[in-house]
């Protein structure tokens, strides 16, 4: 099966190596005989609903979400209809806040947002920096874990009732006092966590890549195992470093 990815802005926010997160995708999705297409869409691009299985957009300094901020409200109506055509989203950090309803930043410069998360993030005068682990449970009965590094000076607020993505065990998420970090609507999901996420999170890439199988297919399939030995490690030594901040702060 082909899958098309929309990639956001690659020439603008791509800021600790978020790229990678494509590069995984693609390659789990190769193992299993699937091919993925990746289409950037940048200033001026429009996104049409109906063309792309993922949107993706990774993160950026507050020079970089300023300089795409402005163009990514033109894209609003291409994103919220993709998504409500059954498209999959992964946001991470400065795209993870302009997905939402606006980003103020330590100037007071109110950027707009995409309002397809239901929340609003703040610039804070000192940054929540190093490993994170959260636990998540995207599927019933299915608690997991979400290993990262975390690097932002925004503390988002979620509306009441809104989805995150999951509970804090170590780090600070989403603004270091709720104890939630991301959000989640549907198969859109965003998310503070860099590194990048997917290399170290093998189930979460599989869960990714099954949504926007179901966008082309009509429901998640279930995808056969792969030797994620490495992969295992990598998340061990990152949720062990998480752990060993001491917990959320």
């Amino acid at each position: 099966m082909k899958l098309i990815v929309g990639h956001l802005y690659p020439d603008y926010l791509n800021i600790y190596a978020d790229r990678g997160n494509i590069a995984v995708l693609a390659r789990r999705a190769a193992w299993r005989g699937h091919e993925l297409e990746v289409r950037a869409l940048s200033i001026g691009d429009d996104v049409r609903p109906g063309e792309h299985d993922l949107l993706y957009v990774g993160g950026g300094q507050d020079r970089e979400q300023a300089l795409v901020a402005e163009d990514l409200v033109t894209k609003t109506a291409g994103v919220l209809e993709a998504v409500a055509g059954g498209a999959a989203v992964l946001a991470v950090c400065g795209g993870y806040q302009l997905l939402g309803r606006s980003y103020r930043d330590l100037r007071g410069v109110e950027l707009p947002g995409v309002g397809l998360f239901p929340l609003e993030t703040v610039a804070g005068t000192t940054r929540m920096i190093g490993d994170v682990l959260l636990e998540c449970q995207l599927e019933p009965g299915g608690l997991r874990t979400l290993a990262g590094f975390e690097n932002h000076a925004g503390r988002t607020l979620l509306d009441a009732g809104a989805e995150p993505l999951g509970r804090v065990v170590a780090g600070f998420g989403n603004d270091g006092e709720s104890g939630w970090e991301g959000c989640r609507v549907g198969r859109a999901v965003g998310t503070y966590l860099h590194g990048p996420l997917l290399p170290r999170n093998p189930w979460f890439a599989d869960w990714v890549l099954a949504q926007a199988l179901a966008h082309r297919a009509g429901e998640p399939p279930e995808l056969g195992p792969l030797p994620d030995e490495l992969e295992a490690q990598a998340h061990a030594v990152s949720a062990r470093r998480a752990e060993q901040r001491g917990g959320r702060r």
